[in-house]
């Protein structure tokens, strides 16, 4: 900006973020010979992404990453998932269903993935590309809001830079985005609207994983796990196989994680000391890293119009993260969506109207058949009744019945059972009640499974352990989250839903402890934000003031 003015800095585009989405959205602008700067917050791409770990490519979908970025698959990711199964768990009775027809229904590939490693090469490739068009990507800066003039929006504000204006401002800053609710275009208000991933990377030698998963070197496995080992919070868990690491992890509905007061490191830890991962494991067990991450339920968040005046948003940021049941897709629709904003904006360039490209961007998601992947209707229909309180506790009794061991128990009935895990229609429309997590996958093991034997003898890091494993770099006197009620019943969730606290562990961000004054006692939470993995949950389940950290501060995950 030039001294005393207001005259700041344009270009034609800004992308905010440099994962899948940004990355998408910045290549296709460049391929139109649109200037277009990249501003991403991490020491570089990936430093603050985390992933349960799967990227597909859909038949379906206009864009996939290949198609923008040659040789994607032999440089950026990890195995080709060409096995896919659901283990439904009671105790130590397992019944598994292969789910490769689920998994191959619209699926040109799909690859197992790092985002460190992925993203670090997607933000190569999308500086070579916007190099050519005048602009380029810049790390190390966090823009922290939008530059408005006259009530309109014309760009951003950044902490490390003066204001940049822009012909449009595509908001790829993933699940946490500032720019997406400073514009009003989402929110933190319910909880029951995300889930919260938990996750570690396991080192493992790859001909042990050829060996222990029944693969071949340029083959991969994806394992998802549900039934009675998290007792009756509504989720599951998942095992990817990498070249030479497991991405193993959870995902829960962060209003159920609330409800029964659970520890996620502690659901973790179910997951990987469980008898039906002993196999894989053979006492050998090093985590690498330990991570977390807020992931939206776009059945119920994903913005029908995504887009206020220049800005759009794309991918997690706009709610794009597509969980019905075993079906698990996000970083795809952020690459579809990224092309489809930066087409948006092509075809309007120029137009002074500034929400055409926006108007034209939800009429490309709406067309593309997106959309309906995001929100399907038949899910709308199916929750006004399979939601209700009364008709989950009718299902709930007669499962727990004879009538429901009689009807879930036969031969035929496993076959069924079987045939409804494969069908995209039937996964897409499952209301989010403990039925579909829980009772019904206990019930199955019940009747159909196959008892394990051995004990598995893995010992998990420790809570303490797995925080001082992780990389920071810590912003002495800029905490990024303030605790604005400090009382127990308004913010006393953070302290067990957090992935990095927990009630009987004094070193997280948020502990809780008994204060006595004037001889009455009460119960209060205190925060600390140095081991802070900057997922985002405190800021849904308790009353805080929450930002991201400057350029470059904060947690940095090695593994994503």
């Amino acid at each position: 900006m030039a001294a005393g003015t207001d005259v700041y800095e344009h270009y034609e585009a800004v992308v905010v973020g440099c994962g899948p989405g940004g990355a998408a959205a910045a290549a296709r602008l460049a391929d139109h010979g649109v200037e277009t700067l990249v501003l991403e917050r991490g020491t570089e791409a990936g430093a603050k992404n985390v992933s349960g770990g799967l990227i597909y490519a859909e038949d379906s979908a206009p864009y996939t990453i290949d198609d923008l970025f040659d040789g994607f698959r032999e440089r950026a990711s990890e195995r080709p998932v060409t096995d896919y199964y659901i283990h439904n768990i009671a105790g130590n009775a397992v019944k598994t269903y292969d789910l490769t027809d689920l998994h191959e229904h619209d699926t040109d590939w799909c690859d197992a993935v790092l985002r460190r490693e992925m993203d670090t090469w997607l933000e190569q490739r999308v500086h070579e590309k916007t190099s050519e068009t005048g602009g380029g990507v810049l790390t190390n800066v966090r823009v922290d809001g939008l530059l408005r003039e006259d009530g309109e929006i014309v760009g951003v504000t950044c902490d490390e830079l003066d204001p940049i204006k822009a012909d449009l401002i595509v908001a790829a800053d993933g699940v946490n985005s500032e720019l997406a609710r400073e514009a009003g275009l989402m929110d933190w208000e319910e909880p029951d609207e995300w889930f919260q991933g938990v996750k570690a990377v396991v080192d493992m030698d790859p001909g042990a994983i050829d060996d222990r998963f029944d693969i071949a070197p340029d083959e991969g496995a994806a394992h998802l796990f549900s039934g009675d080992l998290f007792s009756d919070v509504r989720g599951g868990g998942f095992l990817y196989t990498n070249e030479d690491s497991l991405s193993i992890g959870t995902v829960f509905h962060l209003d159920s994680l609330m409800e029964q007061e659970a520890e996620p490191h502690e659901l973790l830890d179910a997951l990987l000391t469980h008898p039906v991962l002993a196999g894989w494991f053979q006492n050998e067990y090093h985590e690498r890293e330990y991570a977390a991450k807020l992931v939206p339920d776009s059945k119920k968040v994903a913005h029908r119009e995504p887009y206020r005046d220049r800005l759009v948003l794309v991918g997690d940021a706009a709610g794009q993260m597509q969980a019905q049941g075993p079906i698990i897709k996000g970083m795809n629709h952020a690459v579809t969506a990224g092309a489809l904003a930066a087409d948006a904006f092509a075809v309007t360039r120029g137009n002074r109207d500034p929400e055409a490209a926006g108007r034209r961007y939800t009429k490309l998601l709406e067309d593309s058949g997106t959309m309906d992947k995001l929100r399907p209707q038949r899910y709308e229909f199916s929750r006004t009744v399979g939601e209700h309180d009364a008709v989950t506790n009718a299902v709930e009794r007669v499962l727990d019945s004879p009538i429901g061991s009689l009807a879930v128990g036969n031969p035929i009935a496993d076959r069924l059972l079987e045939r409804a895990y494969n069908s995209p229609f039937l996964v897409s429309m499952l209301p989010d009640t403990k039925t579909g997590y829980v009772s019904l996958p206990t019930l199955i093991a019940e009747e159909h499974g196959k008892t394990i034997y051995w004990d598995s003898e893995v010992e998990p890091p420790s809570l303490e352990e797995r925080i001082g494993e992780l990389t920071y770099d810590t912003d002495v006197g800029n905490p990024h989250i303030q605790l604005l009620d400090e009382s127990y019943e308004v913010s006393g969730a953070a302290v067990t839903a957090c992935p990095v606290s927990a009630e009987d562990f004094g070193g997280g961000c948020y502990r809780s402890e008994t204060v006595k004054t004037n001889g009455t006692a009460e119960t209060v939470v205190s925060l600390d934000t140095q081991p802070c993995v900057e997922c985002g949950t405190c800021a849904v389940v308790a009353d805080t003031e929450w930002e991201h950290p400057r350029g470059g501060k904060g947690v940095e995950f090695r593994e994503g």
